[in-house]
């Protein structure tokens, strides 16, 4: 069958799809991946064929985009800023968008981008949307972000409220877009969205681990695990010398905060810089947010864009953001986390750490000031190592982008 992958956004965005790309094309399917141009090298260095669409953006826009993320109170503040930020562009998405799907036998496309089924209903072509956290999917055990938890109840009661919920969220974010991109919709034909959150294709995969992850009991057998989607891009050797080097004593903390961009960087790294100890090594990953230290300290490293799996192996503990894909190579690495979440998910997934056992999580307000004793903390804990190695242990065990690719092959053939 031929494949075409869509979505937007952060590298998080892009290496799931990039990794269900390479696992389809091992299945001898055909796939091309459309996204913005910023991502049109690390794509075809994977030898997935390249498809434009907007945003022509360089790298700083998409910065600044994190950055207005990160200024949002809640998650459906979070989503209207996304679909604002892309109103400029939107028009032309859509239209590009339909124009490629006519060529192909299947489309597979991020979660927020629901309005794109329409599209490939009007030509008769399956959409599936990717998800890569569950806890924005409707089930009666989980309640939905910014309502109070039914603590004590009796389980039905629970599951009648957590409902509830789900379908006065669904109604709120439905109106949220449509009040956002409603008239960009209707110029290209579209009728409002409608049921974003509980239905937004015929089949849903759910890209997390099934045996750490799966206690949900979603409402829709529409939304199935696979297990994680995972790409890593080429180990760079010249880089891979400097590490060993640094690291010659043993494993560094590392942090990293990925595509996740923020104000005042400046004033909050020099408090870091302030109250890291000196002597104490720890390498920082620049980022988007563009991490960095003002003083030359032979003790802190800073090093650019390099995969996770190279640049984690060299940690005692990682310091992270929590975002859903980071959240996934620090427990494929089976080393402690320190998790100071930002934005959207993120907050969940550092739930789901310490619900694991595996790490801690500090406030994004004061984590320069107590990253030290954090750090402390989960690296003398020999029971955070423990956890950690037990859950790289079992996702070793599965095959995340083999069951996306059979799921969908199954989809397919039963249409």
């Amino acid at each position: 069958m031929k494949v075409l992958l869509i979505s937007q956004g952060s590298t998080g965005d892009i290496y799931p799809l990039i990794a269900l790309g390479k696992a389809l094309q091992e299945a001898k399917h055909s796939v091309a991946f459309a996204t913005a141009p910023l991502y049109k090298e690390e794509i075809e260095k994977a030898d997935i064929p390249y498809q434009y669409t907007p945003p022509d953006w360089e790298k700083p826009v998409f910065v600044d985009c994190m950055r207005a993320l990160d200024r949002q109170p809640n998650a459906i503040a979070l989503m209207k800023q996304i679909y604002r930020s892309g109103l400029s562009f939107m028009g032309e998405l859509i239209d590009t968008i339909e124009d490629l799907i006519k060529d192909y036998d299947l489309v597979v496309c991020s979660y927020i981008f629901p309005h794109f089924k329409v599209l490939s209903d009007r030509h008769k072509i399956p959409f599936v949307t990717i998800t890569f956290c569950h806890s924005v999917i409707p089930a009666k055990d989980i309640t939905p972000e910014l309502v109070p938890k039914l603590h004590g109840f009796p389980a039905p009661i629970k599951y009648l409220w957590n409902s509830l919920w789900w379908l006065l969220i669904n109604r709120i974010v439905d109106h949220s877009v449509n009040s956002i991109a409603g008239p960009v919709f209707e110029s290209r034909g579209i009728p409002p969205i409608k049921n974003f959150i509980t239905a937004p294709a015929d089949l849903s995969i759910v890209c997390v681990s099934s045996s750490l992850m799966q206690k949900s009991r979603f409402k829709n057998q529409r939304f199935v695990y696979t297990g994680y989607l995972r790409w890593q891009s080429d180990t760079n050797e010249a880089l891979e010398e400097e590490l060993r080097q640094f690291c010659e004593a043993g494993p560094v903390p590392i942090i990293t905060f990925g595509s996740v961009s923020f104000d005042h960087i400046q004033d909050i790294m020099s408090r870091f810089e302030k109250n890291w100890p000196k002597g104490q090594k720890i390498i920082l990953q620049s980022g988007w947010a563009g991490l960095s230290i003002q003083i030359n300290r032979p003790d802190i490293k800073i090093i650019n864009q390099v995969s996770h799996d190279q640049l984690f192996k060299h940690a005692v503990c990682v310091i992270h953001h929590g975002g859903a894909g980071t959240t996934a190579s620090v427990l494929h690495a089976g080393v402690p986390h320190i998790v100071v979440p930002h934005l959207g998910d993120q907050n969940f997934w550092a739930s789901e750490v310490k619900r694991l056992g595996t790490g801690i999580r500090l406030s994004k307000k004061h984590w320069p000031e107590r990253l030290y004793k954090a750090v402390q903390k989960v690296t003398s804990d020999a029971q955070y190592n423990k956890r950690a190695q037990y859950c790289a242990d079992q996702l070793s065990q599965e095959t995340g982008s083999l069951n996306a690719v059979a799921t969908l092959e199954s989809f397919m053939e039963n249409r």
